[in-house]
């Protein structure tokens, strides 16, 4: 949204390096519309996953997507400026609306203050007191449970009679029920409507059905036993015609004996389906078709159904036989039932019966439902009022922290409040990380962030599993990795086991970064270390081996002639060993001659190691952002809301003994010969670096006629003798 002009004095604190508005009025509320967006912190939150009641968010989330963006704040504020004496009651943030900050001068203010006046009269409190969340959604659950809600939905328990109650079942019956504010199936005006319509449309085609049925109510049973062989029939005659056509074709029409020769080498059924294939009888010039006797057996029981019910009734006396005359005269009877069948609509009532179906027309129980939604929806306007109680009750005591985590940060800065987004606090590897953020998962944009985060999936019984996002801002990354496993307690303080899936690794501090080469070398020599055990282990193990086949085939193998002593490689060696020694002097020269400067060259040293790592990862330690850590949760976050040294030291905390603790140090289970032993070796060590440092100093500087505490005189040069004539 671009800006626009404004005649309101923003006031903007910064925290953290980032600027944000302050917001502690309701003219800094109502000015929000026309405050650049850009400078709001964050332009969209997710619904669920936050430490607010996501009953009190879905109700700002007028769209219903799942997501309270800008304007939907801004809606929220001008919905209850209408309703409220001061916008910057929302700024409260308590649990309980005072009935008396809700405007009467207005229509919708006057609606919800009579409605909150009515609340605490039934709570038995003087007026006019303070509504809490709970005590306004109670009210509206107890509305919302009776018959008439303001909802256009009424129930069967709304009617007052018998038959009106019966009407309203069967119409949830036949169109499916709609339901209350209260959660019951109902029905609404339109379903009565819609249902009425079609009870209409059905008896007026049902009541065409005498005239359209030659055997009265056994007409439908006729026809439905033409239905069933009305195809094969049809296939008989055809076969007789072309019979009659041409005699060569009757073999082929009654099937070949090759077929009944693949039938009879397998278990036969009636209802083999390839027997039902065959024709109804044997195929025969003129032939008519037999009801009975030699028929095919698939279709026995049809055909004798079909004569019972449709041959004989239609055409009189018993039919052993048809012809194809009296088939077609069959079905130009059941031709007029037949066309009544395609005639009838769709409906959902068909299911109650036509005698049910006339019954509710003649009832003139449509009008009596009308009248009762008429009743239900009378009561909106209270219901609305009372909704409005509620919503402005959330708003009273969430809007706030939506405010201080969306348009600014401040919770999220602030020492005493925690943000909406911090899920609890995770224990692990000696420390406690208050940056836990619920997440779907893994976010490829939270390494953006330059933060260690750590993953983790989060178990507790009788709950769904969660995941959370960990940052870690202090202490360093060497015990920190996938498998690790720790406590999370919420919010509400629950335990769940925590276990950690994937890390983004990121430096977490300078000191880390200052051992970091240091660590690295030394592991580059234990793994080195390792590589040469192994090598040697397998190079022994090939000796011993070599050994073995030696002595086992000794009688067999010459002995072998002792090799040559090789004086080149013992002089490569040699040089090579004095190239490397007078390297190592001419450093250990050149530090000695330092003096009393060699412990700044020994500083030097060490910063020229660890120097590009702590460079690294100061400059990364100054990057670190909340914004990608945050849009793995479907957060849009607009400011960059960095973590600087300070808040990361605040968020997370190092295992630490309590002030006015004491500690013992005498460890019973202490290698006490292994510990007097290295602090011997490293006394002696110290002794003889100090010894050989003064010995090599006290050397050179009686190689160079002085001691270095002695300034270093240069002597003019000597006059040449003056020259001869």
């Amino acid at each position: 949204m671009a800006a626009s002009a404004s005649p309101h004095g923003w006031t903007f604190f910064r925290t953290g390096g980032l600027d944000q508005v302050a917001l502690t009025s309701g003219a800094d509320l109502l000015g929000l519309e026309q405050l650049d967006q850009k400078l709001w912190v964050a332009l969209s939150c997710p619904v669920k996953g936050l430490e607010l009641d996501e009953k009190s968010l879905a109700l700002i989330d007028t769209d219903g997507d799942g997501r309270v963006r800008a304007p939907e704040v801004i809606a929220a504020i001008k919905w209850a400026a209408v309703r409220l004496k001061d916008a910057g009651a929302l700024l409260a943030g308590t649990d309980g609306l005072p009935v008396d900050a809700i405007n009467p001068a207005t229509p919708e203010g006057r609606a919800a203050a009579d409605c909150a006046r009515e609340i605490v009269a039934r709570l038995g409190r003087p007026a006019p007191g303070a509504i809490t969340v709970a005590e306004a959604a109670d009210a509206a659950t107890l509305l919302a449970a009776t018959p008439y809600n303001g909802d256009g939905v009424i129930m069967p328990q709304a009617a007052e009679d018998e038959e009106t109650k019966q009407v309203i079942v069967d119409i949830i019956a036949c169109l499916g029920g709609t339901a209350d504010r209260g959660g019951a199936a109902g029905v609404t005006r339109e379903q009565v409507a819609a249902f009425h319509d079609e009870l209409a449309a059905f008896t007026a085609w049902a009541v065409k059905e005498a005239d359209a049925s030659p055997l009265g109510a056994a007409t439908g049973v006729a026809a439905a036993a033409v239905a069933a062989v009305r195809a094969k029939v049809d296939d008989y005659f055809a076969r007789c015609r072309l019979a009659a056509y041409d005699a060569r074709a009757l073999a082929a029409l009654n099937r070949s004996e090759t077929e009944y020769l693949a039938l009879a080498a397998r278990d036969l059924k009636i209802t083999n389906e390839e027997v039902a294939g065959f024709p109804l009888a044997r195929i025969e010039a003129g032939r008519p078709l037999p009801l009975s006797g030699d028929v095919n057996p698939a279709w026995s029981a049809a055909l004798a159904a079909f004569r019972s019910a449709a041959v004989e009734p239609l055409l009189g006396g018993s039919r052993a036989v048809l012809s194809e005359a009296d088939w077609s005269a069959v079905q130009a009877r059941l031709a007029p039932y037949g066309a009544w069948l395609a005639a009838k609509p769709a409906t959902r009532v068909e299911k109650i019966g036509a005698t049910r179906a006339r019954a509710i027309l003649a009832s003139g129980a449509r009008g009596r439902l009308d009248a009762l939604i008429e009743r239900d929806l009378s009561a909106a306007p209270h219901f609305a009022a009372l909704s409005s109680v509620e919503k402005l009750a959330r708003l009273h005591r969430d809007f706030r922290s939506l405010l201080c985590n969306f348009v600014n940060f401040a919770d999220f800065y602030s020492r005493d409040r925690w943000a909406v987004f911090q899920a609890g606090t995770l224990y692990l590897d000696g420390r406690s990380t208050e940056l836990c953020v619920r997440v779907d998962g893994p976010n490829p944009l939270a390494a953006s962030s330059k933060t260690y985060l750590a993953y983790c999936a989060c178990t507790r019984a009788g709950a769904a599993p969660i995941t959370i996002a960990a940052a870690f801002t202090q202490g360093d990354s060497d015990f920190l990795g996938a498998g690790r496993r720790g406590i999370f307690y919420d919010r509400q303080g629950r335990d769940w086991d925590a276990v950690v899936t994937s890390v983004i690794d990121n430096p977490i501090s300078v000191r880390q970064a200052f051992w970091a080469p240091y660590k690295k070398f030394v592991r580059l020599i234990e793994e080195q270390i390792a590589k040469r055990a192994a090598a040697a282990e397998a190079e022994s193990g090939a000796k011993v081996a070599a050994a073995a086949e030696k002595t086992a085939t000794a009688d067999k193998v010459k002995p072998a002639e002792p090799k040559k002593f090789d004086l080149a490689l013992i002089t490569g060696i040699g040089v090579a060993l004095g190239s490397i020694g007078g390297f190592l002097a001419a450093i250990f020269s050149n530090f000695v001659s330092l003096g009393f400067w060699m412990p700044f060259g020994l500083v030097g040293i060490m910063l020229l190691i660890s120097g590009p790592s702590m460079l690294i990862a100061w400059l990364k330690l100054r990057q670190r952002t909340l914004g990608p850590i945050l849009e793995g949760n479907g957060w849009a976050v607009n400011g960059r809301v960095r973590i600087n040294i300070p808040l990361g030291s605040a968020l997370t905390d190092v295992a630490a003994l309590p002030p006015g603790a004491r500690r013992s140090l005498d460890d019973p289970y202490e290698d006490r010969e292994a510990a007097s032993r290295r602090r011997r070796t490293l006394f002696w060590v110290i002794v003889i670096a100090l010894a050989a440092v003064s010995v090599f100093a006290r050397w050179k500087r009686q190689a160079a006629g002085r001691y270095f505490w002695q300034p270093v005189t240069v002597s003019a040069p000597a006059q040449p003798p003056p020259a001869k004539n």
